[in-house]
């Protein structure tokens, strides 16, 4: 089978490899790739700077769909010609994360979804929505899921709350799509006209271009009669912090989530205490958290925003399109015509 891997750190340094097609094991099924999406993480994973320290060669990309062709001994939770996207974290099924549920992230830990043929086990994967192509079944683990944990259990947003969302990646359109869902006011922020007016579409009440107002927690405030934003999907990091510390209301939430931007300004903690803020680390999901993504994601007929799809053959095409920042929504690589 085909499998692009990270041999030596570097988008030129992929290789296009010839594998043996992997057989699955007790309790473990064999899934045919059909599509896969692209994330930061799997970015920063090959260019060497999530995990400089990984053990090589590996398989990249934690997100992917496609469908059950293979079951192993003793199978019982999934059938064959099932359609499923793996879940991120291969381990944590339910509950609060631990260190333990936590490993075995896939294209990180363990080999990724970058193949023909991956193989995974039965509690590993989730069937995706009905209406959903594969190409937009394979933005859900990780994007989706991390938007839906930021809102639904970071902060349970309830009608009538503000959320405030930086840029229109993957995590950000989703979280637009969410927090429409659940009656909640969007604002957001992006470095184009143009993929604002694109989101409001989507349903984004009002936006702003940030690098013409780099200080936008002021217009958040103004925009909010100076109350400040319920919550504010913070995929920045450093860079942006600050200003989702002085848009959020006091007693709001930050739902810390992207490592975009660095600063060298020191942690404004005295605006974490004046205001009470609840700081929200969100690092994707349980499988639990999937499958409640996905109940909503039919209940409401959503559908993905797929900004590109790149054949299998031209991966290092799509993650050179994901350095340089200027897609909407999702970039997906397409296993299988």
């Amino acid at each position: 089978m085909k499998a692009w891997q990270i041999q030596s750190f570097g988008i030129d340094q992929l290789v296009l490899a010839d594998l043996p097609q992997p057989r699955p094991g007790r309790g473990e099924v064999l899934v045919k790739v059909h599509a896969v999406s692209l994330n930061y993480r799997d970015l920063r994973m090959v260019l060497g700077l999530y995990n400089p320290k990984m053990a090589l060669p590996r398989i990249p990309c934690s997100d992917g769909a496609g469908e059950v062709v293979e079951l192993g001994e003793g199978v019982t939770e999934v059938a064959k010609g099932q359609r499923v996207a793996g879940i991120f974290m291969q381990n944590w099924l339910d509950g609060d994360p631990t260190a333990e549920k936590t490993r075995g992230a896939l294209g990180g830990d363990i080999d990724g979804m970058l193949a023909e043929y991956v193989v995974l086990r039965q509690s590993g994967v989730v069937t995706i929505p009905e209406h959903l192509p594969y190409e937009e079944g394979a933005t859900l683990p990780c994007a989706g899921v991390t938007a839906w944990n930021a809102l639904e259990n970071a902060a349970h947003v309830k009608p009538g709350e503000v959320v405030v969302t930086q840029g229109t990646g993957g995590v950000s359109i989703f979280g637009l799509q969410f927090a429409k869902i659940a009656g909640a006011t969007v604002i957001g922020t992006s470095s184009s006209d143009e993929k604002l007016e694109r989101a409001k579409a989507l349903g984004l009440d009002a936006g702003l271009n940030y690098r013409q107002s780099p200080e936008w927690a002021k217009w958040v405030q103004k925009q909010t009669n100076d109350r400040g934003a319920d919550l504010i999907v913070e995929v920045g990091g450093a860079g942006t912090f600050s200003q989702s510390l002085q848009a959020v209301r006091m007693g709001g939430t930050v739902a810390q989530i992207g490592v975009l931007s660095q600063s060298d300004q020191p942690l404004p903690v005295p605006l974490i205490l004046h205001r009470q803020v609840r700081i929200h680390g969100v690092y994707v999901g349980s499988r639990a958290h999937f499958e409640s993504m996905n109940q909503a994601i039919t209940a409401h007929q959503i559908r993905p925003v797929v900004d590109r799809v790149f054949p299998m053959s031209q991966a290092r095409a799509g993650l050179k399109a994901m350095e340089k920042g200027v897609h909407f929504g999702k970039i997906v690589i397409q296993v299988v015509a």
